[in-house]
């Protein structure tokens, strides 16, 4: 993927992208996880599994500085998120893609539209430009003819693979992708982790995936971190069998 200006972490390869030293996260003043300690490297594939509100998506939000920690320690790429200044974060976000279930599209405007509004609003600079590299994702996601398409026209994998377009745009260190296939069909989930996988592949993102499926985690095997009781642990694939999720 070609990068931009400013995308992607200069971080080295000896240092992980994601650090967590004894980080406590709290919501509305409710103690949501503690102690928090783990790192992800480039190129790691992370399951993110748990009942609901054990904390997941808390973590996600932690990490792309949308909720702050009230302890410890959260190093992301270049950035100190203890310390980051309110201007830096769009620069820290650029270098994250977000996936969501419910895909998150915006509805009055066509796939290539959704994919422009991504580029303007991280300071791509030219039309021509702008438009060549949504083409080029759109390739990449098998949807170069649904460009001038709206959400509405599009089945539910489609609008998920145009939300995978959109997460990929600036060619992320990171990939965070919250229940991607939650709301899909058995094929349509395949279709899905399948381009997943072949991004992962290809470009070597890390990817940290919530799910409850765990036929995700045997299919396409990666690490596990399992939120519960306020602690993140990490355990095998075969221990997922045994987890409330």
């Amino acid at each position: 993927m070609p990068r931009t200006k400013e995308s992607g972490f200069a971080t080295t390869s000896t240092l992980p992208l994601i650090e967590l030293k004894g980080v406590q996260i709290c919501n509305e003043g409710n103690l949501i996880l503690d102690n928090v300690t783990f790192s992800v490297r480039g190129g790691e594939l992370i399951y993110l599994v748990g009942k609901v509100g054990s904390g997941k998506t808390s973590l996600l939000k932690s990490i792309i500085a949308q909720l702050p920690v009230t302890k410890g320690s959260i190093r992301v790429g270049d950035y100190d998120l203890t310390k980051i200044r309110r201007s830096r974060i769009p620069y820290l976000r650029r270098n994250i893609g977000v996936v969501f279930q419910d895909f998150q599209l915006l509805a009055d405007r066509t796939v290539m539209e959704n994919l422009e509004f991504v580029l303007k609003a991280t300071d791509w600079e030219g039309e021509r430009k702008r438009r060549q590299r949504c083409e080029e994702v759109l390739e990449m996601v098998a949807l170069a003819s649904k460009a001038n398409k709206r959400p509405h026209q599009l089945s539910g994998g489609e609008q998920q693979r145009v939300a995978i377009a959109r997460a990929i745009l600036n060619s992320p260190s990171i990939i965070l992708a919250d229940e991607p296939t939650g709301n899909l069909d058995g094929e349509t989930t395949r279709s899905i982790m399948n381009l997943l996988m072949k991004i992962h592949n290809q470009y070597r993102p890390a990817i940290i995936i919530i799910t409850h499926n765990r036929a995700l985690i045997e299919n396409y095997p990666g690490r596990v971190l399992l939120c519960g009781g306020g602690e993140v642990k990490e355990i095998t694939e075969q221990a997922v069998v045994q987890q409330p999720l």
